[in-house]
């Protein structure tokens, strides 16, 4: 199947070069994860408000958080801030198992639904708070973060797995910097990305 021009255009252009990062976006329906409203604009270069304060982030981040993690295809993945379920869509199309935590019920309700709609059943979606992660299935390869916080939140860098990463944004309302941290043997290392703009990661590790 031939790349999408969008994919082209928004990703390959851009920098993202993991090839299998690349076939993941154009193979997820992203029209699929976005209101009735918006889905003429599904494909542009763009977050879009998909209810409740949150949006679905746009295909060029997501694509820059999937290449940070480095995925293989046999890795455990937790994906925090489930939104629309489309991240965790794409990185199922990345990894061996993908579980997404999301606090807002209906956000869930409506992601869960969407997933299975489009053959994504085998994610695992989970209402809780997405600061704190799932330490009952940790640890984990890779861990998501879609929503930004001042630091690393403490319970999802110990989730971390040896040679795990983490890709988080961190900063204040203004200002965020996509960053990557991995656990070597020699501690957590962190790497700065590209400048971002999140909602804020609410719960107990993230801003209140």
């Amino acid at each position: 199947m031939s790349e999408p021009e969008w994919v082209d255009r928004q990703l390959r252009r851009r920098g993202i070069v993991d090839e299998r990062v690349l076939a993941a976006m154009g193979a997820v329906p992203r029209d699929r994860f976005v209101p009735a409203e918006a889905r003429v604009h599904a494909y542009e270069d763009a977050a879009l408000a998909i209810g409740h304060g949150q949006s679905i982030s746009q295909p060029y981040i997501v694509a820059c958080i999937c290449q940070a993690l480095s995925l293989t295809g046999d890795e455990s993945v937790l994906d925090v801030g489930t939104g629309s379920g489309y991240q965790a869509a794409v990185l199922a199309e990345l990894a061996g198992s993908v579980v997404s935590i999301e606090r807002v019920g209906e956000l869930a309700d409506d992601a869960r639904a969407t997933l299975a709609a489009t053959g994504y059943e085998r994610v695992e979606v989970v209402v809780g708070d997405g600061s704190l992660g799932l330490p009952e299935l940790a640890p984990f390869d890779a861990i998501a973060v879609a929503a930004a916080a001042p630091a690393p939140p403490p319970s999802l860098v110990e989730q971390l797995a040896p040679g795990g990463r983490l890709v988080v944004p961190l900063g204040g309302r203004r200002k965020q910097r996509l960053t990557l941290l991995e656990r070597t043997a020699g501690g957590i290392v962190a790497r700065p990305l590209v400048d971002v703009r999140f909602v804020p990661l609410h719960g107990v590790e993230g801003v209140g």
